[in-house]
């Protein structure tokens, strides 16, 4: 049995996380609120965000963060709720599969949509009032599929690559302001749609032989670096990797 640690610099902080309501999202809001920390998320599941708010007490804004200015009402709904956001953990992704020899220029632009866009525009909606606060800090979830060269999926991987260079021009321009921008790089995550769709006992094996460590990541470690990165514990932290994918690149 794991145990974690507690961050007292994260109690009654007001934190952010995108696509909360299921996955490494859910994973983390948990882990915030655990921690005391306010924190509300963005999700367009309207059954699983009950649930999640349910369980945490945390709130959240149904929304589609392909539509910028619908997440842009969001976030201000909730910060005029919660009070300004020291933290955005902008988690939101699909890794759907897709054939190369199949994607049209509206599709590559949806993906990008979903995988990318939204990232940048709410670290542009949420920045402002962090700079007024002194500070604050961002972790964007990248992956690392394409480190490994994993096929399958050419948008999604294009767009998980492009996270890395968000971070670090972000991190330059909002450094002064003593904002903090980080990547967290998760591995394949045994969350309950990659269970459900992708992981088969053969993908399972061999991706176990492609890892330094035998085990298979539980959503949980992906939420716990989230949190040292939120934490005064990681405060010259930024512009920099963190990879939570035991050993597989």
């Amino acid at each position: 049995m794991s145990q974690f640690a507690n961050y007292p610099s994260l109690k009654g902080k007001s934190v952010l996380v995108t696509g909360g309501a299921s996955g490494i999202g859910r994973m983390t809001v948990e882990a915030f609120a655990a921690q005391g920390a306010h924190v509300a998320f963005l999700d367009r599941d309207v059954e699983n965000s009950a649930l999640v708010t349910e369980a945490t007490g945390a709130p959240h804004a149904i929304c589609d963060l392909r539509n910028i200015p619908q997440m842009q009402t969001a976030i201000a709904k909730l910060a005029d709720q919660m009070g300004p956001f020291s933290v955005l953990a902008n988690n939101a992704a699909r890794d759907d599969r897709h054939n190369w020899q199949d994607v049209t220029p509206e599709y590559w632009d949806e993906r990008m949509d979903t995988n990318l866009r939204h990232m940048f525009f709410a670290i542009q909606a949420i920045a402002p009032a962090m700079i007024e606060m002194g500070g604050g800090s961002i972790i964007n979830l990248g992956s690392n599929s394409w480190w490994e060269t994993v096929g399958g999926f050419p948008a999604y991987a294009t767009a998980k690559a492009a996270v890395h260079g968000l971070t670090r021009t972000m991190a330059r321009d909002l450094g002064q302001h003593r904002i903090r921008i980080n990547t967290v790089v998760p591995g394949w995550i045994m969350t309950d749609r990659q269970k459900e769709l992708w992981a088969t006992p053969e993908g399972l094996e061999a991706h176990r032989k492609s890892q330094c460590l035998p085990d298979l990541i539980d959503p949980v470690y992906v939420a716990r670096m989230v949190l040292f990165l939120a934490s005064d514990d990681a405060a010259m932290c930024t512009a920099s990797n963190f990879m939570v994918e035991a050993g597989s690149i």
